[in-house]
């Protein structure tokens, strides 16, 4: 039941989020306004709902050390992708033709940062570490990558490669990534930082969305597999080798730091958040 009380609280806000910025139809000011509001009322519904129904505190959104892990997580995302895209136009499949729009890339901060706190409030925050809690780290992101996946498949070109890609490269990734730090704020700044670089800075598809040109005049071409296509970068396979090479080493991170949950009835007993 709690699985479930938290994910109204944090999908309505969502929900609300996203409906206020498809209203203001890309406006530069409102979308990053309503963006980075609804980025941060999700927070705060995760944190009173989280609290209230668990009756403990809320760890995984400590406020000390926040913003280091998200500017970490930042850093690590922006880089991430970067290198992904020279991998893509050493191979001929990326080109840059010139400047693009301060203002679109101003608007997809908001939007952007909406995005990957809702999701990774949602997919990494309840429904990872609830499942986890039960039935260990394993099955858990293993589950959360799959429906991480899945979600995609609604997205403008859309493909059952895309949705694999994405469970691979992202939902894994940022599963480990909490699994490791045990904090949500390092998986919301390399979710952030990743979706940013692709839109904001490369100028180039997110997830098959139609989003504002960013800072670069940019398009892609080549073989699907290694531009990915209409789906955008995320589709190609530099993305998800990178993606696999960062989810092994949080995961190592992770069994190092003794924060690998078993399955309950295997071993100690389950933590829902433990400390770094």
């Amino acid at each position: 039941m709690r699985l479930l009380k938290q994910l109204v609280v944090v999908a309505a806000i969502a929900l609300a989020g996203s409906q206020a910025v498809a209203a203001v139809d890309w406006n530069t000011p409102l979308t990053l306004i309503l963006g980075l509001a609804t980025a941060a009322l999700a927070v705060l519904g995760y944190r009173w709902i989280v609290g209230r129904t668990e009756k403990r505190e809320v760890t995984e959104l400590a406020r000390p050390g926040a913003v280091g892990a998200l500017s970490r997580g930042t850093l690590l995302g922006i880089g991430l992708f970067a290198a992904v895209i020279v991998n893509i136009a050493f191979v001929g499949g990326y080109h840059v033709h010139g400047w693009g729009s301060v203002a679109g890339a101003i608007a997809l901060f908001g939007f952007m940062a909406a995005a990957a706190a809702t999701e990774e409030l949602l997919f990494r925050g309840i429904v990872f570490r609830i499942v986890e809690g039960r039935f260990g780290t394993w099955f858990a992101l293993g589950l959360t990558a799959v429906l991480f996946g899945l979600s995609h498949l609604f997205n403008p070109h859309a493909s059952l490669w895309g949705a694999i890609a994405i469970a691979i490269e992202a939902g894994a990734m940022l599963a480990a990534a909490y699994a490791a730090t045990r904090s949500l704020w390092l998986p919301i700044g390399l979710h952030f930082g990743w979706n940013y670089a692709e839109g904001a800075i490369f100028g180039t598809d997110v997830s098959g969305s139609n989003t504002p040109e960013g800072l670069l005049h940019a398009t892609t071409s080549g073989p699907t597999l290694l531009s990915g296509g209409v789906f955008g970068p995320e589709a190609s396979i530099y993305s998800v080798l990178a993606g696999t090479i960062v989810t092994i080493v949080f995961l190592v991170l992770a069994r190092r730091r003794g924060h690998i949950v078993p399955r309950r009835g295997r071993g100690v007993a389950p933590t829902a958040t433990l400390v770094p």
